[in-house]
């Protein structure tokens, strides 16, 4: 049950805040006042999608909190409790959203994300306005209403998941076939490939060593001449560097028995001068290797072209062309194995077809059951709402299955689809003499409004929704049929949580509670504001809703009669 509703900043409301209690709750003021953006704000605190433009201008941000009670056995307990939510018998939702778009949800104080919310309050409330009134008109959402009346949502659960167990392995199977279908020809793919790479006898990073020789190749003469000269220099010439470091150690060494701290300087330089020694050894084989061959600078030209080509062909380094061959050898296993993959998927697919056709099936034969049952409650809910003499009927066709069907979603010629083998027309015929038709054809606003609030009803013995709200109830009726509606409401009252937005005082009297919404201009601001009414300013709301803004003796007798009945 909804205890408490706060709004801050949302469209053209600045601060307001609700109490509700159990029974009929009215909600009720002039046209625009903001009595649909209430209803607007409870939904977006179910999960509805956030918009920065639902900011009051001005605003930075707009929050919105709602305090429900739940129960125990409640399925929005056991999902904040099993998601650690700290469940207890009140839930608090809190919604900011931020004209930065960093929009916030909190459940009991804690973050949480849209589809945490959406889990949690599915249950919560229902809402019905003019879009519910359009939804019925909606083939797959006229099926849903069967399964919610029959109890046979665990069914069509079941369905569903089988259906999204088989379709993935019905294109498994598909690309099987199609690979055993063109397996030679793939076979002999993969084993040229194979055959192409291991030919070419390609190494890790030989690419990257090829390289480094080719530049060496083609900078011979400059290599030789630089290295040449610096063997010369360091070693080879008259007067070299290991030459002057030599009497330079001499002089130490002298000085040395002179002064022996000079001795370790001494020893230092004889080590430079075996080091340079060492270097110039080391330089002279890489002379040797220093190559001034234009045929072997083409040979290595030659192979990086190679190089190139596998690592453009299979994956851009030379690991990957590697890693392509480990794959080949992976794929030509898995082919030789094909044969028992396919089987293996028929047989999952028989079994799995199997359940799925005798779970279509099943559901099909309760639909059919439930479809007539439904009707019939329909057509006595529509008398006491004024509608007496109304046909109402449910057709129940099967989809039939064509050439492209795939045969594990075929059963007695019927597709199965993931709500079963069914589709469901509403026929309709409210005047007597008139042929059945679908109801989105013939229904106007009013009677569709009643339609929807006798599968309300209906369904509201069936479910566990606290609460139900309706807005645009009273969508194109009025008099007698509207007091009808009235009574209905508030039967159901008893049983549910009832919020109504209406502008019928027919109905407006049947509340349990009342409250007012004005909107009025302050400071050049539009604000909404709602009030709780008590008995005298019921009577002055439903006189305004009887006679327009002015109210006369005669209208406010008239409603103080009106809230006797």
């Amino acid at each position: 049950m909804l205890k408490e509703l706060s709004i801050k900043n949302f469209t053209i409301i600045e601060n307001l805040h609700i109490r509700f209690s159990d029974g009929l709750t009215i909600l009720s003021g002039e046209t625009g006042a903001g009595k649909s953006i209430i209803i607007n704000a409870v939904n977006f605190l179910l999960g509805s999608r956030a918009s920065t433009k639902l900011i009051r201008t001005g605003a930075e941000t707009a929050e919105l909190e709602a305090l429900f009670k739940i129960t125990p056995e409640s399925k929005a307990f056991k999902i904040l409790d099993e998601q650690g939510y700290k469940a207890s018998e009140e839930l608090l939702i809190r919604r900011i959203i931020s004209s930065g778009d960093r929009h916030r949800i909190y459940i009991n104080g804690h973050l949480a994300t849209i589809q945490m919310l959406s889990q949690a309050t599915e249950n919560l409330a229902s809402i019905s306005g003019q879009h519910a009134h359009q939804g019925l008109l909606k083939e797959d959402l006229q099926l849903m209403i069967i399964d919610q009346f029959g109890g046979l949502t665990p069914i069509r659960a079941r369905i569903y998941s089988l259906f999204n167990e088989i379709v993935p392995l019905i294109q498994k199977l598909r690309k099987l076939n199609n690979i055993k279908d063109r397996q030679a020809e793939h076979i002999n793919l993969l084993e040229f490939q194979k055959k192409e790479i291991l030919d070419a006898s390609i190494k890790p990073g030989e690419d990257a060593s090829l390289e480094q020789e080719r530049i060496r190749l083609k900078n011979g003469e400059e290599l030789y001449r630089a290295v040449y000269s610096s063997i010369e220099e360091l070693y080879s010439a008259n007067g070299a560097i290991v030459e002057r470091l030599v009497e330079v150690k001499k002089n130490l060494d002298r000085a040395s028995e002179i002064d022996p701290d000079l001795s370790s300087k001494a020893k230092d330089l004889n080590e430079a001068c075996f080091r340079i020694e060492d270097i110039a050894e080391e330089l002279r084989t890489y002379l040797k290797i220093i190559t001034l061959d234009d045929k072997h600078l083409e040979e290595v030209e030659s192979r990086l072209d190679i190089l190139t080509r596998f690592k453009r062909k299979y994956g851009g380094t030379l690991e990957a062309v590697i890693e392509h061959l480990k794959n080949i050898d992976l794929e030509l296993s898995g082919i030789e194995n094909i044969s028992d993959q396919i089987n293996d998927t028929e047989t999952k697919l028989s079994e799995l077809h199997g359940k799925l056709s005798k779970s279509a099936l099943d559901l099909s034969s309760k639909r059919s059951q439930t479809a007539k049952l439904l009707a019939k409650k329909v057509e006595e809910e529509l008398v006491s709402l004024r509608m007496s003499g109304t046909k109402f009927k449910i057709s129940l066709q099967t989809i039939p299955a064509s050439d492209k069907s795939d045969p594990n979603l075929v059963v007695n010629g019927n597709t199965i689809t993931e709500t079963g083998i069914d589709n469901a027309t509403f026929l309709m015929a409210p005047n007597v003499g008139e042929d059945l038709k679908p109801m989105a054809n013939i229904a106007s606003g009013g009677e569709l409004s009643r339609v929807v609030l006798a599968l309300k009803a209906i369904l509201a013995e069936k479910g566990s929704v606290e609460t139900l709200v309706f807005d645009e109830v009273d969508a194109g009726i009025g008099g007698s049929v509207a007091e009808a509606v009235g009574r209905k409401l508030s039967n159901l009252a008893r049983y549910h949580q009832i919020i109504c937005i209406t502008h019928l005082p027919q109905i407006a009297k049947f509340g349990d509670n009342h409250f007012s919404i004005t909107k009025k201009v302050s400071q050049g601001r539009t604000t909404t504001s709602i009030n709780p009414l008590n008995e005298k300013d019921r009577v002055k709301e439903i006189a305004r809703m009887l006679g327009g803004m002015e109210i006369t003796k005669t209208t406010l007798d008239h409603a103080r009669e009106m809230l006797k009945t």
